[in-house]
């Protein structure tokens, strides 16, 4: 099977493009170019978008229920999703890379996904509270590909399965602290809401959660060994660390990305100090490859967290996997073992049949399509190809890419970090990071404008339904963008 990831990128290079681009002043699209997008796109061609916002805003928080969709100058209404296309209500198509924030590697709303989907409706309904035979064929799937998964439980999010990986492993170890990659996202649990986005935070963008909730919660900085290994060594003169988690190519999906050989050394401390090691692959299972990170990298990981793919693009995405000697406490009591405690785990909706046939066949056909490989090409030519205009235009961006994750950073936010041992520029940090935030969204709004929906204006995911023209013609409307740019601060 062909991988996922053609050629790893230079992380050392690569950080070191993002530190130069952090020191620099911020180039973003000019304030004139952006007025005029807005009166000339979003003010005449999303006036349906913008009416439906605004009568959203009346019963709902910002006016959207999902993050992603928080854009400026306001959220577009999409209404058609069709392989490497997005449809909005005003008619307006767009190039997506955004792919729902990753799942949909082999393309957006698959028609022999959708037919399944279909018939499984006609046939059962989406959920029946009881055991459907796809929980079967799935967690059967997802053991065979996943080289470290032997058992697998399926979940509501991703958000859920970091929080019931943790839970196995303080019950698997009998120890509480857990240390995981700062500026990683493992979703909103209280606990997990540490060091996010930006390593360093610790609990500082963790508004509403109480300081004591992470007195068994610590960062290490990504990428440094010996950061992790002093921790684990402090660890084990107070009770020993439960679990080391990351995100494997780098907090953020790879946007601070590690060395290859990285992964391998997380796993030997782990080893070492007696720790689980948990991959969560939220977005690089059957993205990275078909048998994930830990495939790519040769790593084996205790337990491993999935979501996005693992539905099909459809809700209820998210499980946990893993060696059986641990998976075992998610099914204390239910198989008879009545000698281990279990750790407590719900959800009315999980594995429901719906997103069970959905996962189970879009893996199969992602794999019939070697939809990995193809999107990690589209991935490889997009990126060149942005490269090339940063050079076109002599700007401070940094393009790369892992496969089909692709990374396009015009201001640096997530490439920041807080030194606690200089107290003073904590403030600095975090307002320097709040100013390029808000750039990221004009350059956003700028890509949306010519036919692009991005990840925050920094991220870009491809799948395998683009074609050459596809890439050629998204190229083309970077480009227009990108000679709008100038310095702004």
């Amino acid at each position: 099977m062909n991988p996922g990831i053609i050629t790893y990128p230079d992380a050392a290079k690569v950080q070191k493009q993002l530190d130069e681009l952090i020191k620099n002043p911020i180039y973003s699209i000019k304030p004139d170019a952006l007025k005029e997008y807005e009166k000339n796109y979003f003010d005449k061609k999303c006036k349906k978008s913008k009416e439906m916002i605004s009568k959203a805003k009346t019963v709902i928080p910002g006016g959207v229920q999902h993050n992603l969709a928080f854009n400026y100058p306001f959220p577009l209404v999409f209404t058609k999703a069709d392989g490497a296309y997005l449809y909005d209500i005003d008619g307006n198509r767009y190039y997506d890379f955004l792919q729902a924030g990753g799942p949909t590697v082999l393309g957006s709303n698959p028609p022999a996904v959708r037919e399944k989907v279909i018939e499984l409706l006609n046939n059962c309904g989406p959920s029946t509270g009881l055991f459907h035979e796809y929980e079967y064929k799935l967690g059967k799937k997802v053991a065979d590909l996943i080289p470290n998964v032997d058992m697998f439980r399926m979940l509501g999010s991703g958000t859920e399965a970091c929080m019931c990986a943790i839970r196995v492993a303080r019950l698997a170890t009998g120890k509480k602290k857990i240390l995981k990659m700062g500026g990683a996202y493992h979703g909103w649990s209280d606990q997990l809401g540490y060091g996010i986005r930006i390593p360093g935070t610790k609990w500082t963008q963790a508004h509403g959660v109480p300081m004591f909730i992470f007195k068994d919660t610590e960062e290490f900085f990504p990428g440094d060994l010996n950061d992790l290994e002093r921790k684990l060594r402090a660890n084990r003169l107070c009770g020993g660390t439960a679990a080391v988690m990351l995100e494997p190519i780098g907090p953020e999906s790879g946007s601070r990305p590690v060395d290859k050989n990285f992964c391998r050394g997380v796993e030997r401390l782990c080893r070492k100090y007696g720790a689980l090691l948990i991959f969560d692959e939220v977005v690089t299972a059957f993205r990275v490859s078909m048998n994930g990170a830990q495939g790519y990298f040769g790593v084996s990981p205790d337990l491993t967290v999935f979501g996005k793919v693992i539905a099909g693009g459809y809700p209820g995405a998210g499980g946990l996997g893993g060696k059986k000697e641990y998976m075992k406490y998610l099914g204390a009591g239910l198989d008879g073992n009545q000698k281990i405690h279990k750790a407590f785990c719900g959800g009315t909706m999980s594995a429901n049949p719906l997103s069970c046939v959905a996962g189970y066949t879009m893996l199969e056909e992602m794999e019939k399509a070697d939809a990995c490989y193809k999107a990690a090409l589209v991935g490889d030519k997009i990126t060149a190809g942005l490269q090339q205009l940063i050079a076109k235009y002599n700007l401070p961006f940094v393009a790369f890419n892992q496969g089909s994750i692709c990374h396009l950073e015009t201001v640096g936010t997530l490439n920041f970090s807080i030194n606690w041992k200089k107290l003073w520029t904590v403030p600095k940090v975090l307002d320097e990071t709040n100013v390029r935030k808000q750039e990221m969204t004009h350059m956003g709004a700028a890509y949306m404008a010519e036919g692009l929906v991005t990840l925050a204006g920094s991220r870009l995911y491809t799948n395998a339904a683009y074609t050459d023209e596809d890439v050629e013609n998204a190229l083309a409307a970077f480009d227009r963008v990108f000679s709008k740019v100038g310095f702004i601060g």
